[in-house]
């Protein structure tokens, strides 16, 4: 299955790196081609983008599914589509290195299936890291940006 996992420093206390995680309204529109997700509850989030794989481009619904949710250290989910029960799972963690800095990771692992699940899960491999990389970048300027607010 294609994945990726990124980490980064950042000179933020992880008291403010869970505020911002916490609301979904201040990073789900970090990530390439967001265009509308919505909370239905504490446990779920749907999430609609633009993919835009090599030749597959397409509108994504997904459906968040939380399985943890560990403040202010850790929160893993899985991922749906509505056709689909299960196409991956991802988590994101942080770590207080001490009281002004903190590590995060964040991890993604995804599985397509399907008539073309081969050639998604092989174009997978090459965008995942990309876009994770983006959102990484995206998510510590908004915290920097965040820091300075609170």
């Amino acid at each position: 299955m294609p994945s990726d996992l990124q980490q980064v420093e950042l000179d933020i206390p992880i008291e403010v790196i869970w505020d911002f995680i916490r609301d979904e309204d201040n990073w789900a529109p970090l990530v390439p081609g967001y265009i509308y997700h919505e909370k239905i509850n504490d446990r779920q989030i749907t999430w609609e983008f633009k993919s835009s794989l090599g030749i597959m481009k397409k509108k994504v619904n997904l459906l968040i599914d939380i399985k943890e949710w560990n403040e202010p250290t850790r929160v893993s989910f899985d991922l749906k589509r509505s056709n689909e029960k299960y196409i991956g799972e991802g988590y994101f963690e942080a770590k207080a290195i001490n009281k002004n800095k903190t590590r995060i990771t964040g991890f993604i692992d995804i599985n397509a299936s399907g008539t073309l699940g081969t050639l998604a899960n092989s174009l997978f491999k090459t965008a995942i890291p990309k876009t994770t990389e983006e959102v990484a970048v995206a998510i510590s300027s908004k915290l920097e940006e965040f820091k300075r607010r609170t």
